[in-house]
């Protein structure tokens, strides 16, 4: 690609562990546009294969009429609420942690997402850019394509907040620099051995320019410029007639085009142009053989690689650095092929080496057990926040609705207003809040978890409405839980939407809480970043968040599957409020870890100082 072509990319440069200022192209909105519209397209492909699928498996259990028949379509059923929610919320965050910053659309584009260091991006910070999407996506992306526009690095909310950004990989650099070297090889070798090119920069360029325009000029036209055009390179060209002389200014342009493309420096070149011709001279094919090393390295993965190959990788990687940090010395800042090739072999050696470390499972449970539960205790102020928006609007109408019930007509639906009604009567007959049959439980509790997560990760995307989304939602649902049973406890049944309540209640509350925490958090960065930059406070501030939403979804996963399988049940309030001190001694315990981590708050940015120290080794 030539420097005029690429003059109008977005760059963006960051320093390299080796101190070398490297130049990555932003992706725009169009490619991104279009690998979101093949990601779409294989989400929704995905989900008609299986639901079709389930469907296929439903009709033959229901053509057997078998006595189990009924619960394995329920499950079924349950395979389908939870298929469609990992879709919904998984799809971005597991391809882009497992294929490096990319899912199948970004690949197809050539795009990845990385950290703003240059770094592979993180499972944690996948989560935080696509969690926002929530808030991205209003007005069908319009927000995310506005504030796209509105800054240098075409970050959406979602990359702000997690400190990433999306690159375009030039991958077509290593042909088309191949294909040079390839026809520096044509060019006869005694100009190869020659020590300048032939023409001076401004003469080669008024020569280039009639070679791309020739074909659109008037003949007579044309022939006049071939005319002064021969006359000015007279001394370069055979004696020919005039007929001829077309073709001898095409052969002197393509040997001039080889000449350059090989690295051979021009007369009028002086000093630090001179260096920079002969740094492509020599290192051409060196550089060619480090992308053929990079292909090699991108399909079988570092981890299959001998230390020997490494060795020679990361010694390679180490030679075009710094091939690329005298480029940049010898090119004062002129832009050139040769430097933006290079600058294009560095990033992708960079995001090689310094790639991702593989999550492990330990490493997973680690995180969970360690990383987590320490954040929601240094998170503690912002949760107890929540808590208070929560649970005060909640005690406001309860005490609102006990005193007239009336009152609960304007804060509830129909739906909970006639369940109060008929519970003294279900109260009577045995029954309890709500009757969910056997083989219904498995749907239903997949539903419940599915549907309050969506609740916690709104609460925490809410955050960029300098936290108004996010006080808003704990303050509605304080209401409602404050007036539903304040509405039942003025027909004298609270214990019917006690004994529901009790068993999944105290991990589901505290789950809100901790969500909206997070929240809180994002909202802090923009509004009190403190000595930091709104940016960086936002950054980091979401990193930590992200951990509070991890807590809270491993406590709804917990408290759906007891309110799917546990509160619907008619057992006496005294065992449900067993169940409920059972939870909130458990939760405490499981908040309570944590306290040897030590690196809390490091980033796992990659794992190239296992490579490197791979091929000291073998070294």
């Amino acid at each position: 690609m030539a420097p005029a072509a690429r003059s109008l990319d977005i760059s963006v440069e960051i320093e390299t562990p080796e101190q070398i200022a490297l130049s990555y192209l932003v992706a725009g909105i169009g490619s991104r546009g279009a690998a979101a519209a093949i990601d779409a397209a294989i989400c929704l492909a995905l989900l008609i294969i299986v639901g079709g699928s389930l469907l296929i498996a439903a009709s033959y259990t229901g053509v057997r009429q078998s006595p189990m028949a009924p619960r394995s379509g329920m499950w079924l059923m349950t395979f389908w609420v939870i298929f469609q929610f990992a879709i919904t919320w998984g799809y971005y965050v597991l391809f882009e942690g497992i294929w490096d910053g990319q899912t199948p659309g970004k690949r197809l584009m050539n795009l990845r997402v990385v950290h703003d260091g240059g770094f592979s991006v993180t499972f944690g910070a996948s989560a935080v850019r696509n969690l926002m999407r929530v808030v991205d996506a209003f007005g069908v992306y319009l927000v995310a394509i506005v504030v796209a526009l509105t800054n240098d690095s075409r970050k959406r909310l979602g990359d702000i907040v997690a400190g990433t950004f999306v690159i375009k990989e030039e991958r077509s650099a290593a042909s088309a620099a191949s294909a040079a070297s390839a026809a520096s090889t044509r060019v006869p070798a005694t100009r190869v051995e020659s020590t300048f090119a032939r023409l001076k920069d401004e003469e080669y360029t008024v020569l280039e320019r009639f070679m791309e325009r020739r074909s659109t000029l008037d003949p007579a036209r044309r022939d006049e410029i071939v005319a002064h055009l021969t006359a000015r390179f007279a001394h370069l060209l055979p004696h020919s007639a005039e007929s001829s002389s077309r073709a001898s200014l095409l052969r002197l342009y393509e040997a001039e085009r080889d000449a350059r493309s090989s690295g051979v420096a021009s007369r009028s070149d002086t000093g630090a142009q001179r260096e920079q011709h002969s740094i492509v001279a020599l290192g051409l094919k060196r550089w060619n053989d480090f992308a053929v090393l990079l292909d090699q390295a991108a399909r079988r993965g570092l981890a299959r690689m001998p230390a020997e190959e490494i060795s020679l990788l990361v010694g390679r990687y180490r030679e075009i650095a710094t091939d690329l940090a005298r480029l940049q010395t010898a090119s004062r800042g002129r832009d050139s092929t040769s430097m933006f090739y290079v600058s294009r072999l560095v990033a992708r050696g960079h995001n090689l080496l310094y790639g991702q470390r593989k999550r492990s499972i330990r490493a997973s449970v680690n995180y969970m057990m360690e990383t987590v539960p320490l954040e929601v205790r240094r998170s503690w102020k912002p949760i107890l926040l929540a808590a208070l928006l929560l649970f005060g609007p909640a005690a406001i109408a309860y005490t609102a609705v006990v005193r007239d019930p009336t009152v609960a007509r304007e804060l509830l639906p129909d739906e909970m207003i006639s369940r109060a009604t008929e519970a003294r009567a279900r109260e009577k007959r045995g029954e309890g809040y709500v009757t969910i049959p056997e083989e219904l439980q498995p749907t239903v509790a997949s539903t419940i978890i599915s549907n309050n997560v969506k609740v916690t990760y709104l609460a925490f995307a809410m955050g960029l409405t300098l936290g108004i989304g996010t006080i808003l939602l704990l303050v509605f649902n304080g209401v409602a839980i404050g007036s539903g049973v304040g509405l039942f406890a003025s027909q004298g049944v609270a214990r019917l939407i006690l004994a529901f309540i009790a068993p999944h209640g105290v991990l589901e509350l505290s789950a809100i809480c901790i969500a909206g925490g997070g929240g809180l958090l994002i909202a802090a960065g923009i509004v009190l970043p403190g000595a930091r930059t709104r940016r960086d406070a936002l950054v980091e501030n979401g990193r930590r968040a992200i951990n509070l939403i991890a807590a809270s979804s491993l406590l709804l996963l917990v408290a759906g599957t007891l309110e799917g399988l546990v509160s619907p049940r008619v057992w006496p309030l005294e065992w449900k409020l067993w169940i409920s001190a059972t939870t909130a001694v458990l939760m405490l315990a499981y908040l309570s870890l944590g306290w040897r981590n030590s690196a809390y708050g490091r980033v796992d940015r990659s794992d190239a100082s296992d490579v490197h120290e791979k091929a000291d080794a073998a070294e």
